[in-house]
């Protein structure tokens, strides 16, 4: 009998263990700052404040991408170092660089890095009113073509070609954070980095992620806003109704560079948000590559690539503005 007593003790004090080992899962909204902006992310039923693990995933990204630390790889190969070896971060970035390049043809590139730093929306601020001559010059460093990766090295056709990895970064941190989450066996999640977002699964009682868009063309009539339903789905804007800069002669320069004609020159469409079941650095490399496309190229992409929903705001003849869109509201 005391030895079934004793039994008995043992599994009790094993389940009473196992218990009080047992993180409690509750729901969590981190925030803070990264790449020049700020991040919020959401996410249930877990068991750990992950906010110091994230922090830390930031930081290896930046010293990898990052054109404004000058110690990162990016910057190293910017600068012409040799025997640079680039990490699984940088690796990833430029595969599907030169995976959105091809399909773009071209309108999604990253080197265009001295023009936008020329242009004065890049770390060195130069803000040159270049030149036709000079813009010239510089395209012939234009072409991701131009650029391959072997052995986990980057090998440039002409040092001075310079990358810029800044219109993918933003989605690739999601995609970084959202691969963590899952990890942790995490399915239901909110990430958003400076306005663009990925979501996982569903918020409480399976209710999907909603967000609000902007929708200046109705203000009066819905309060300014369109709601999407995110759930399991990316999401990237890019606009140059914010990033300009106007010179003293009256001549407006945005921060998208056209990568086939080297100019940053405002077109007739003025922002693009992009919506997709795809990871979020893809969805930001479209966005920004459809901002070079103009209004009519973007549409005829998206008659062949199905799985891209954008809203497209841009301004007709008339100089009004209008929307175009093939995303169902819902």
């Amino acid at each position: 009998m005391k030895y079934v007593y004793f039994l008995l003790f043992l599994s009790v004090l094993f389940i009473f263990s196992t218990c009080k080992n047992e993180p409690v899962l509750a729901d969590y909204t981190l925030k803070g700052a990264v790449f020049g902006t700020t991040y919020k992310i959401t996410y249930l039923d877990a068991g750990f404040n992950y906010q110091k693990s994230i922090d830390s995933l930031f930081l290896k990204m930046n010293s990898s991408l990052s054109t404004y630390i000058p110690t990162s790889d990016i910057s190293k190969v910017n600068k012409g170092e040799e025997n640079v070896v680039v990490d699984d971060f940088f690796v990833e970035v430029f595969k599907k660089s030169k995976r959105i390049f091809i399909e773009t043809d071209g309108f999604f590139d990253p080197t265009v890095g001295n023009l936008v730093n020329a242009w004065g929306f890049g770390p060195k601020k130069e803000r040159i009113n270049l030149t036709d001559e000079q813009v010239n010059k510089q395209m012939l460093l234009v072409g991701l073509d131009k650029v391959k990766l072997q052995d986990n090295k980057i090998i440039k056709e002409n040092a001075e070609i310079y990358l810029d990895f800044n219109s993918i970064a933003k989605g690739f941190g999601i995609d970084v954070v959202a691969r963590f989450l899952e990890s942790k066996n995490i399915e239901n999640y909110l990430v958003e980095i400076g306005g663009e977002i990925r979501t996982s699964g569903f918020k409480k009682n399976n209710t999907p992620w909603l967000v609000k868009l902007v929708d200046p063309i109705e203000s009066n009539s819905n309060s300014g806003f369109k709601t999407l339903n995110l759930s399991n789905k990316s999401m990237a804007t890019s606009g140059n109704y914010r990033k300009f800069r106007i010179t003293n002669t009256g001549k407006k320069y945005v921060h998208t560079v056209n990568p086939k004609t080297g100019y940053a020159l405002e077109s007739n469409l003025l922002s693009v948000s992009v919506i997709a079941n795809l990871d979020c650095a893809d969805v930001d490399a479209y966005a920004t590559a459809f901002m070079a496309m103009g209004l009519e190229k973007t549409k005829s992409f998206l008659e062949k690539n199905k799985k891209i929903e954008v809203v497209l705001l841009y301004t007709n003849a008339k100089g009004n503005l209008e929307e175009y869109t093939n995303y169902t509201y819902k």
